[in-house]
């Protein structure tokens, strides 16, 4: 194999790999030796979990996250230099979305490097399609602020676009604090609203529920340190 670059979906929690990831993949990760990754522990967990054959000793593992400087940036790119594939893995679904790992791709594109997309699974895009809110017309939004009051100002922000676009907005938050973003959205969202919260998705205990704001009030939904995605649609 020549110098490729594999942009690998990881699973999104601890369930059985085999319902989201193809078997293609699979085949793949047992010849590549050079991985760039979010965090190394969970990385090697992951390959463990799907190859567990593959030996551990052998990977080289190169770490790409959001302390990553220019200049440690700049010597990660030298593997492209290099004739082996590299695989990069995200913490969790896929890579580059949402993920540092886009860095890298940017500079396979400019050292005309192929960069191949895998099929895995998308939190957000598991999470709309199964929303039933507007798939033509989507923004993400990454995280909401911590901020008290700019959480409230992006949250009606978003609220407002969605009505004037038609356009369903869809964020997600740091799991231990997704019981409170959903008593911000109750609070600060028009009654009418349309919310989906999808935690867990693809695992056993998946929830996935979309209702009007004024529903959610009646909901007691505990999602305190599982991994959701929010989407909203107002008309």
């Amino acid at each position: 194999m020549s110098c490729r670059l594999y942009l690998i979906p990881t699973l999104l929690g601890d369930g059985d790999f085999k319902r989201s990831i193809p078997e293609f993949n699979l085949e793949l990760i047992s010849e590549i030796k050079i991985f760039v990754v979010e965090n190394e522990k969970s990385a090697r967990k992951f390959i463990k979990t799907v190859l567990p054959e593959k030996v551990q000793s052998e990977l080289q593992i190169h770490i790409l996250d959001k302390h990553t400087d220019e200049r440690e940036l700049s010597e990660l790119s030298k593997l492209l230099e290099g004739s082996e594939p590299i695989g990069i893995l995200s913490e969790a679904g896929l890579p580059a979305v949402a993920d540092p790992g886009a860095r890298l791709v940017r500079l396979a594109h400019k050292k005309n490097i192929p960069v191949i997309p895998l099929v895995g699974p998308s939190s957000i895009l598991l999470a709309l399609m199964a929303s039933g809110m507007n798939g033509q017309q989507f923004s993400f939004h990454g995280y909401l602020p911590i901020d008290k009051n700019q959480r409230k100002q992006a949250i009606q922000k978003l609220e407002t676009e969605s009505r004037k676009n038609h356009c369903t907005q869809i964020f997600m938050e740091t799991p231990y604090r997704n019981n409170q973003l959903i008593e911000y959205l109750i609070k600060f969202c028009h009654p009418s609203t349309l919310l989906c919260v999808a935690a867990n998705i693809t695992l056993e205990d998946e929830f996935i529920k979309t209702m009007t704001i004024r529903e959610w009030t009646q909901k007691k939904a505990d999602l305190h340190k599982k991994p959701a995605i929010f989407l909203l649609e107002s008309y």
